[in-house]
Protein backbone atom coordinates (compact mmCIF):
# COMPACT_ATOMS: atom_id res chain seq x y z
CA UNK A 1 0.00 0.00 0.00
CA UNK A 2 1.46 3.35 -1.27
CA UNK A 3 0.98 6.34 1.96
CA UNK A 4 1.96 9.83 1.36
CA UNK A 5 4.05 11.55 3.94
CA UNK A 6 3.73 15.90 4.39
CA UNK A 7 5.69 15.90 7.61
CA UNK A 8 8.47 17.54 6.10
CA UNK A 9 6.32 20.76 5.55
CA UNK A 10 5.96 21.95 8.63
CA UNK A 11 3.73 24.93 9.40
CA UNK A 12 5.64 27.65 11.95
CA UNK A 13 2.91 28.43 14.26
CA UNK A 14 2.61 30.96 17.24
CA UNK A 15 3.65 29.15 20.50
CA UNK A 16 0.88 27.80 22.29
CA UNK A 17 -0.95 27.33 19.45
CA UNK A 18 -3.46 24.21 20.06
CA UNK A 19 -3.32 22.39 16.54
CA UNK A 20 -1.26 19.39 17.20
CA UNK A 21 1.20 19.83 14.42
CA UNK A 22 3.65 17.13 16.31
CA UNK A 23 0.92 14.07 15.21
CA UNK A 24 2.40 14.65 11.70
CA UNK A 25 6.15 13.72 12.23
CA UNK A 26 4.80 11.57 15.04
CA UNK A 27 2.42 9.36 12.51
CA UNK A 28 4.90 9.24 9.65
CA UNK A 29 7.76 7.86 12.57
CA UNK A 30 5.40 5.20 13.16
CA UNK A 31 4.37 4.17 10.07
CA UNK A 32 8.27 3.87 9.06
CA UNK A 33 8.81 1.71 12.20
CA UNK A 34 6.11 -0.58 10.81
CA UNK A 35 6.26 -0.03 7.14
CA UNK A 36 7.55 -3.73 5.82
CA UNK A 37 5.32 -5.32 8.74
CA UNK A 38 2.36 -3.68 7.17
CA UNK A 39 3.67 -3.58 3.27
CA UNK A 40 3.25 0.50 2.83
CA UNK A 41 5.75 2.04 0.87
CA UNK A 42 6.24 5.95 1.86
CA UNK A 43 5.99 8.45 -1.08
CA UNK A 44 6.84 12.24 -0.81
CA UNK A 45 3.87 13.30 -2.69
CA UNK A 46 3.94 16.53 -5.30
CA UNK A 47 2.16 19.52 -4.89
CA UNK A 48 -1.41 20.45 -6.13
CA UNK A 49 -1.03 22.74 -8.73
CA UNK A 50 -3.21 26.04 -9.42
CA UNK A 51 -5.18 24.07 -12.32
CA UNK A 52 -6.02 21.48 -10.11
CA UNK A 53 -6.87 23.80 -7.00
CA UNK A 54 -8.60 25.68 -9.38
CA UNK A 55 -10.87 22.54 -10.38
CA UNK A 56 -12.49 22.97 -6.91
CA UNK A 57 -11.83 26.51 -5.74
CA UNK A 58 -11.67 30.32 -7.07
CA UNK A 59 -9.13 31.04 -8.92
CA UNK A 60 -9.14 34.54 -6.93
CA UNK A 61 -9.12 32.64 -3.95
CA UNK A 62 -5.86 30.28 -4.72
CA UNK A 63 -4.29 33.28 -5.54
CA UNK A 64 -4.39 35.05 -3.04
CA UNK A 65 -3.62 32.51 -0.58
CA UNK A 66 -0.59 31.74 -2.79
CA UNK A 67 0.46 34.99 -2.69
CA UNK A 68 -0.43 36.33 0.58
CA UNK A 69 -3.10 38.94 0.02
CA UNK A 70 -5.46 37.03 2.13
CA UNK A 71 -6.55 39.89 4.50
CA UNK A 72 -6.67 39.28 8.59
CA UNK A 73 -10.56 38.09 8.59
CA UNK A 74 -9.60 35.15 6.29
CA UNK A 75 -6.44 34.28 8.47
CA UNK A 76 -8.78 33.95 11.34
CA UNK A 77 -11.32 31.88 9.79
CA UNK A 78 -8.58 29.39 9.14
CA UNK A 79 -6.66 29.72 12.04
CA UNK A 80 -3.18 29.88 11.09
CA UNK A 81 -0.92 32.70 10.31
CA UNK A 82 -0.08 32.95 6.47
CA UNK A 83 3.27 32.05 5.49
CA UNK A 84 4.84 30.80 2.56
CA UNK A 85 5.22 27.07 4.42
CA UNK A 86 1.50 27.24 4.94
CA UNK A 87 0.58 27.24 1.44
CA UNK A 88 3.49 24.95 0.39
CA UNK A 89 1.90 22.17 3.24
CA UNK A 90 -1.81 22.82 1.76
CA UNK A 91 -0.96 21.93 -1.55
CA UNK A 92 1.33 19.11 -0.78
CA UNK A 93 -1.68 17.83 1.53
CA UNK A 94 -4.00 18.30 -1.54
CA UNK A 95 -1.68 16.20 -3.91
CA UNK A 96 -0.98 13.80 -1.09
CA UNK A 97 -4.64 13.01 -1.66
CA UNK A 98 -4.74 13.46 -5.49
CA UNK A 99 -2.26 10.83 -5.53
CA UNK A 100 -3.60 8.39 -2.96
CA UNK A 101 -6.75 8.65 -4.74
CA UNK A 102 -5.09 7.48 -8.34
CA UNK A 103 -3.13 5.04 -6.79
CA UNK A 104 -6.22 3.51 -5.33
CA UNK A 105 -8.06 3.32 -8.86
CA UNK A 106 -4.85 2.36 -11.12
CA UNK A 107 -4.75 -1.24 -8.92
CA UNK A 108 -3.62 -0.61 -5.95
CA UNK A 109 -7.42 -0.29 -4.47
CA UNK A 110 -6.03 1.60 -1.46
CA UNK A 111 -4.00 4.47 -0.16
CA UNK A 112 -3.53 6.46 2.44
CA UNK A 113 -2.62 10.36 2.92
CA UNK A 114 -0.87 10.66 6.37
CA UNK A 115 -2.77 14.46 6.36
CA UNK A 116 -5.30 15.70 4.74
CA UNK A 117 -9.46 15.59 5.43
CA UNK A 118 -9.33 19.70 5.38
CA UNK A 119 -13.21 19.28 4.72
CA UNK A 120 -13.99 22.67 5.93
CA UNK A 121 -12.65 24.92 3.12
CA UNK A 122 -15.16 25.91 0.42
CA UNK A 123 -14.95 27.40 -2.84
CA UNK A 124 -13.78 30.93 -2.13
CA UNK A 125 -12.94 30.68 1.50
CA UNK A 126 -10.82 28.43 3.99
CA UNK A 127 -11.79 27.75 7.67
CA UNK A 128 -11.03 25.48 10.67
CA UNK A 129 -7.82 24.59 9.83
CA UNK A 130 -8.44 24.14 5.99
CA UNK A 131 -7.15 25.93 3.08
CA UNK A 132 -7.88 23.83 0.43
CA UNK A 133 -10.37 20.81 0.07
CA UNK A 134 -8.19 18.30 -0.19
CA UNK A 135 -10.82 15.14 -0.80
CA UNK A 136 -12.52 17.58 -3.76
CA UNK A 137 -9.65 18.76 -5.35
CA UNK A 138 -8.74 15.08 -5.55
CA UNK A 139 -12.02 13.96 -6.58
CA UNK A 140 -11.99 16.78 -9.69
CA UNK A 141 -8.39 15.46 -10.58
CA UNK A 142 -9.68 11.68 -10.90
CA UNK A 143 -12.66 12.85 -12.65
CA UNK A 144 -10.48 15.16 -15.18
CA UNK A 145 -8.24 12.00 -15.69
CA UNK A 146 -10.53 9.53 -16.05
CA UNK A 147 -9.75 7.46 -13.71
CA UNK A 148 -13.38 7.85 -12.03
CA UNK A 149 -16.94 9.25 -12.93
CA UNK A 150 -18.75 9.07 -9.37
CA UNK A 151 -17.01 9.44 -5.90
CA UNK A 152 -17.99 9.04 -2.80
CA UNK A 153 -17.22 11.35 0.34
CA UNK A 154 -17.28 9.01 4.07
CA UNK A 155 -16.81 12.05 6.42
CA UNK A 156 -16.30 10.15 9.54
CA UNK A 157 -14.31 13.41 11.04
CA UNK A 158 -16.30 14.77 14.36
CA UNK A 159 -17.05 17.67 12.68
CA UNK A 160 -19.77 18.21 10.03
CA UNK A 161 -17.80 18.59 6.92
CA UNK A 162 -19.43 21.97 5.46
CA UNK A 163 -16.83 22.90 2.76
CA UNK A 164 -17.58 19.52 1.35
CA UNK A 165 -21.11 19.80 1.60
CA UNK A 166 -21.23 23.20 -0.44
CA UNK A 167 -18.64 22.06 -2.79
CA UNK A 168 -20.64 19.39 -4.29
CA UNK A 169 -23.70 20.35 -4.17
CA UNK A 170 -26.06 19.57 -6.39
CA UNK A 171 -23.20 17.72 -8.09
CA UNK A 172 -24.55 14.00 -8.59
CA UNK A 173 -20.80 12.57 -9.21
CA UNK A 174 -19.69 13.20 -5.83
CA UNK A 175 -21.62 12.02 -3.14
CA UNK A 176 -21.10 13.32 0.71
CA UNK A 177 -21.73 11.39 3.53
CA UNK A 178 -20.96 13.34 7.32
CA UNK A 179 -21.41 11.55 10.58
CA UNK A 180 -20.83 14.00 13.46
CA UNK A 181 -21.64 15.74 16.16
CA UNK A 182 -23.88 17.83 16.19
CA UNK A 183 -23.40 20.21 18.72
CA UNK A 184 -19.93 20.99 17.10
CA UNK A 185 -17.94 23.13 14.52
CA UNK A 186 -19.79 24.46 12.13
CA UNK A 187 -21.83 26.16 13.30
CA UNK A 188 -23.42 26.63 10.29
CA UNK A 189 -24.03 23.13 8.57
CA UNK A 190 -24.92 23.31 4.75
CA UNK A 191 -26.58 19.88 4.00
CA UNK A 192 -24.75 16.75 2.87
CA UNK A 193 -26.10 14.41 0.97
CA UNK A 194 -26.72 12.16 4.26
CA UNK A 195 -26.14 14.00 7.53
CA UNK A 196 -25.95 12.05 11.05
CA UNK A 197 -26.15 14.33 13.26
CA UNK A 198 -24.53 12.83 17.17
CA UNK A 199 -25.55 13.62 20.27
CA UNK A 200 -22.77 14.49 22.97
CA UNK A 201 -21.42 11.50 24.67
CA UNK A 202 -22.22 9.29 21.81
CA UNK A 203 -20.43 6.22 21.98
CA UNK A 204 -18.95 2.73 20.50
CA UNK A 205 -22.12 1.21 19.94
CA UNK A 206 -24.86 3.76 19.41
CA UNK A 207 -22.02 5.48 16.70
CA UNK A 208 -21.20 1.87 14.98
CA UNK A 209 -25.15 1.25 14.63
CA UNK A 210 -25.49 4.06 13.05
CA UNK A 211 -22.30 3.90 10.51
CA UNK A 212 -23.79 0.58 9.16
CA UNK A 213 -27.18 1.96 8.46
CA UNK A 214 -26.14 4.64 6.46
CA UNK A 215 -22.83 3.13 4.93
CA UNK A 216 -24.91 0.85 2.85
CA UNK A 217 -27.71 3.41 1.93
CA UNK A 218 -24.76 5.78 0.91
CA UNK A 219 -22.54 3.24 -1.18
CA UNK A 220 -26.16 2.24 -2.81
CA UNK A 221 -27.57 5.60 -3.76
CA UNK A 222 -24.16 7.03 -5.05
CA UNK A 223 -22.68 3.78 -7.05
CA UNK A 224 -19.26 5.22 -6.61
CA UNK A 225 -15.96 4.32 -8.36
CA UNK A 226 -14.42 5.32 -5.26
CA UNK A 227 -14.55 6.55 -1.58
CA UNK A 228 -12.53 9.28 -0.19
CA UNK A 229 -12.63 8.35 3.19
CA UNK A 230 -11.82 10.88 6.51
CA UNK A 231 -10.58 9.08 9.05
CA UNK A 232 -11.06 11.19 11.65
CA UNK A 233 -8.72 10.77 15.51
CA UNK A 234 -11.63 12.99 17.06
CA UNK A 235 -14.38 11.53 17.76
CA UNK A 236 -12.38 9.52 20.27
CA UNK A 237 -13.35 10.11 23.90
CA UNK A 238 -10.47 11.86 25.06
CA UNK A 239 -10.37 14.45 22.33
CA UNK A 240 -10.51 17.93 23.24
CA UNK A 241 -12.77 19.27 20.18
CA UNK A 242 -14.66 16.36 20.25
CA UNK A 243 -17.86 15.58 22.26
CA UNK A 244 -18.47 12.33 21.69
CA UNK A 245 -17.10 9.23 23.42
CA UNK A 246 -15.81 6.84 20.71
CA UNK A 247 -12.86 3.75 22.53
CA UNK A 248 -9.72 3.59 20.46
CA UNK A 249 -11.65 -0.11 19.94
CA UNK A 250 -14.37 1.51 18.67
CA UNK A 251 -12.31 3.83 16.07
CA UNK A 252 -11.00 0.91 14.90
CA UNK A 253 -13.90 -0.98 14.52
CA UNK A 254 -15.43 1.98 12.63
CA UNK A 255 -12.39 1.89 10.11
CA UNK A 256 -13.02 -1.96 9.72
CA UNK A 257 -16.48 -1.34 8.74
CA UNK A 258 -15.74 0.90 6.20
CA UNK A 259 -12.89 -1.35 4.22
CA UNK A 260 -14.99 -4.02 4.72
CA UNK A 261 -17.51 -2.30 2.88
CA UNK A 262 -15.69 -1.13 -0.01
CA UNK A 263 -13.69 -4.09 -0.10
CA UNK A 264 -16.82 -6.55 -0.44
CA UNK A 265 -17.63 -4.03 -3.61
CA UNK A 266 -14.43 -3.79 -5.44
CA UNK A 267 -14.50 0.03 -4.10
CA UNK A 268 -11.13 1.38 -4.23
CA UNK A 269 -10.53 4.26 -1.20
CA UNK A 270 -8.23 6.74 -0.35
CA UNK A 271 -8.10 7.72 3.20
CA UNK A 272 -7.16 10.59 5.12
CA UNK A 273 -6.65 11.42 8.77
CA UNK A 274 -8.34 14.36 9.10
CA UNK A 275 -8.55 15.93 12.80
CA UNK A 276 -7.38 15.14 16.53
CA UNK A 277 -7.10 17.02 18.90
CA UNK A 278 -6.68 14.86 22.10
CA UNK A 279 -4.39 15.97 25.22
CA UNK A 280 -2.34 13.64 24.78
CA UNK A 281 -0.65 13.47 21.05
CA UNK A 282 0.32 9.45 21.76
CA UNK A 283 -3.39 8.60 21.89
CA UNK A 284 -3.94 10.70 18.35
CA UNK A 285 -0.98 9.28 16.58
CA UNK A 286 -2.36 5.27 17.47
CA UNK A 287 -5.65 6.23 16.20
CA UNK A 288 -4.40 7.29 13.01
CA UNK A 289 -1.51 4.73 12.80
CA UNK A 290 -4.04 1.96 13.60
CA UNK A 291 -6.32 3.36 10.79
CA UNK A 292 -3.10 2.88 8.39
CA UNK A 293 -2.82 -0.73 9.75
CA UNK A 294 -6.13 -1.47 8.87
CA UNK A 295 -6.65 -0.19 5.56
CA UNK A 296 -3.53 -2.49 4.68
CA UNK A 297 -4.54 -5.30 5.77
CA UNK A 298 -7.73 -5.36 4.96
CA UNK A 299 -6.90 -4.74 1.13
CA UNK A 300 -3.41 -6.45 1.08
CA UNK A 301 -4.48 -9.68 -0.82
CA UNK A 302 -6.25 -7.39 -3.59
Amino acid sequence: MKAYSCHHFVLPLPEGHSFPMAKYRLLHERVVENAAAWGIELIEPEAASDVDLCRAHCPDYVQRMSEGRADASEMRRIGFPWSAQMVERSRRSSGATMAALSAALSGDGVAVNLAGGTHHASYDRGGGYCVFNDAVVAARHVQHRGLAKRLLVVDLDVHQGNGTAELCAGDDSVFTLSLHAARNYPAVKPASDIDVALADGTGDAEYLDALAAVLPQAIARSRPDAVIYLAGADPFEGDRLGHLRLTKAGLAERDRQVFAACRRQGIAVAVCMAGGYAAQVSDIVDIHANTVRLAAGAFAAT
